[in-house]
């Protein structure tokens, strides 16, 4: 699309006209005109990237859509909404240049509009030039003293359990399918698979023994659509999107082990996974005793088992799924499938392995990773749960960090925040803290801000690897280190006396430490110091506060940079570091506005990207509301002083 003629001059008879009767010095429609649109006007070279030269019909003024999607977050109205506000309201069209009558758009090109920014990568380009703007207005400077928080964002999905994210993940694989494939190409299961996950449900009043086997079934029937996928010829239908979601959900929530058959059921419904149809009980004989060549790559059938034992603890977690093996013609591994066990570090994206003979069964739900799929119509939403007891709170969905800016100078009176956010990154949620907070440095790096001397943080970013590495760099962090773990009552490893220059710790009784030894982890490098105490734990009057039932001395093991965590611990109990920690409460006040003012907590879109640029507008709008109410404040103390002035010389 090509770009229109563009021009800042506003036209006679426009709504600026009534600027004088309409808007006052600090109403923030005028504050906007005369202080945000300026730098977005500025941009428009920037804005031409996202569009073709000459191609196409005339496209939209970009200024004017990144002008609306700043006010739209600043006033919280949706996309409908915010192209009535343009129709009716006079202050809008102030804000933005227009004329009260102008023709307006569809609020479809709203999200044509971020659809390009996503597009050309240019997501946090308004975020950057209200930053910019603010820095430029001596309100934010290059090298601030940030304070850092993270809070939970809840994705556009519905909480679903294991059974159904696995039934309708086969589901959408179906309907995905049967569109590329025509009657006669379908294999001789799929009536099968279309009726018991397309045209039916699960009844919610089942019992968890009835889930158990139809998280099974599920699993066997989403492994079986992935063998018939295996064959070259329909490499084109295993690349589709929902069949590749099946195979990452299929490796996420089952297990496949082969060489561990179970005893065959009673009853059995035994689906040949190629080949042609034939009557079962052959099929089951065929599976039974014919054994696999050594020379051939085995496609087992699949035999679902109705009594397969449920799960004490949640419904559908270990039914088991015996795979007998049948001998068809060697197929080649498929494209797009997933791997049935899934170990630490492997992609979820390789071929199936199949064997002689295996049992496909749901992962134990403590074998679950975070970053699985929680909901199929969603899958970068995750799961994340943080804190414990009464205090827990569980997500599914992303995790945003929030960097703003700290002023120590005390406020007057009346006086708007000096504080501007300068960073918000949007992150998965089941990354920790820290790796959001390295995520930030790269990001306001990025944004030609140098690294914070003072950074003021929670628990969740003190570590001692942490510690030690702003120490090394000449900056401080601010922010309290959490206690050792406690078992029961008995001393925690805090309240030994460690001196690792020495190789020595001392216990709560007095006793030294007879045994030190340096361990260097080989995969990672970490080194730790595991120190011991020997006979003088035998005999020692506080025994019963510092060993365990079975234990006959006590082990202490720490990490090579323990003493700069044992320094913090010291620290944070002085006065003058309580004071200092202050200075980060007030991020949780600014958490609050972003959520209860700008809709913060919940997604308006799916997917991480689009959460993340709904997030840099979220910041932008807030930082523009900040900068208008303390210039609307200026202007107001100005004319104070101006009053107060004139009433002086009237009294002289």
């Amino acid at each position: 699309m090509s770009l229109p003629d563009f021009s800042t001059q506003a036209e006679l008879f426009s709504t600026a006209g009534l600027s004088a009767s309409l808007f006052a010095q600090t109403d923030r429609y005028r504050l906007f005109a005369k202080l945000v649109y300026p730098p977005l006007a500025a941009a428009r070279s920037a804005l031409e990237k996202c569009y073709c030269a000459e191609n196409g019909r005339v496209a939209l003024e970009p200024v004017l859509m990144l002008g609306t999607s700043i006010l739209q977050f600043l006033d919280g109205v949706p996309d409908r909404q915010a192209v009535e506000m343009l129709r009716y309201h006079a202050g809008w069209n102030f804000a933005l240049n227009r004329q009260l009558g102008d023709e307006v758009f569809h609020p479809s090109s709203l999200v044509n509009f971020r659809n390009r920014l996503e597009e050309h990568q240019q997501s946090a380009l308004g975020f950057t030039l209200i930053l910019a703007a603010l820095e430029q207005a001596g309100l934010v400077s290059r090298q601030s003293r940030p304070r850092l928080d993270s809070t939970q964002i809840f994705g556009r999905v519905a909480r679903m359990s294991r059974l159904d994210c696995v039934r309708e993940t086969l589901r959408l694989a179906l309907k995905e399918l049967e569109g590329a494939l025509t009657p006669e190409a379908r294999p001789i299961f799929w009536l099968g698979l279309w009726e018991r996950y397309v045209e039916s449900q699960t009844d919610y009043r089942a019992g968890s023994e009835t889930l158990a086997r139809k998280l099974a079934e599920s699993g066997t029937d989403a492994w079986q659509l992935l063998e018939w996928l295996r064959e070259p010829a329909r490499g084109a239908l295993a690349a589709g999107q929902q069949v590749q979601l099946l195979a990452r959900v299929f490796a996420e929530q089952f297990e496949f082990q082969v060489g561990h058959a179970v005893p065959a059921p009673k009853e059995k419904i035994v689906v040949a996974a190629s080949g042609t149809p034939a009557v079962s009980q052959a099929l089951e004989a065929a599976a039974t005793s014919v054994q696999p060549q050594t020379n051939q790559t085995p496609v087992p059938a699949v035999t679902s088992s109705a009594d397969a034992p449920p799960e004490a603890q949640e419904p559908g977690v270990t039914a088991a799924v015996q795979v007998a093996p049948v001998a068809p013609p060697e197929t080649a591994a498929p494209t797009g499938g997933g791997p049935l066990t899934r170990q630490p570090g492997e992609d979820p994206t390789q071929t199936l392995a199949t064997g002689s003979s295996a049992t496909i069964q749901p992962q134990h739900k403590q074998q679950l990773a975070s970053d699985r799929v929680q909901n199929p119509h969603e899958p970068e939403a995750t799961y994340a749960v943080k804190g414990r007891g009464e205090h827990k709170k569980e997500h599914v969905g992303y995790k945003v960090q929030v960097a703003e800016t700290v002023c120590e100078a005390e406020l007057a009176p009346g006086e708007p925040t000096r504080n501007f956010i300068t960073g918000m990154v949007t992150h998965p949620a089941y990354e920790h803290d820290e790796v959001g907070a390295l995520k930030m440095e790269v990001e306001q790096a990025a944004m030609g801000l140098d690294k914070p001397p003072v950074q003021y943080v929670d628990s969740a970013y003190i570590s001692a690897q942490k510690l030690v590495q702003a120490q090394a760099e000449g900056r401080e962090l601010i922010g309290p280190a959490l206690p050792g773990p406690q078992k029961e009552d008995r001393f925690r490893v805090s309240d030994f006396h460690i001196n690792l220059e020495q190789r020595t710790a001392t216990c709560p009784a007095g006793k030294v430490s007879t045994q030190c030894s340096r361990l260097v982890e080989q995969s990672t490098g970490k080194v730790n110091y595991r120190i011991e105490f020997g006979t003088q734990c035998h005999e020692c009057p506080l025994r019963a506060q510092c060993l365990g039932k079975d234990q006959r001395h006590r082990t202490i093991l720490v990490g090579e940079h323990y003493s700069a965590l044992q320094d913090r611990r010291a620290e944070q109990q002085t006065h003058a570091f309580k004071q200092r920690m202050k200075h980060r409460n007030a991020i949780e006040g600014t958490q609050s506005e972003l959520v209860r003012g700008h809709g913060l907590r919940r997604a308006r879109y799916r997917g991480l990207i689009k959460v993340k640029l709904q997030n840099y507008f979220i910041g932008a709008a807030c930082n523009v509301k900040r900068w208008l109410r303390r210039e609307a404040w200026s202007i107001q103390q100005a004319a104070a002083r101006l009053s107060a002035q004139a009433e002086a010389l009237a009294n002289h």
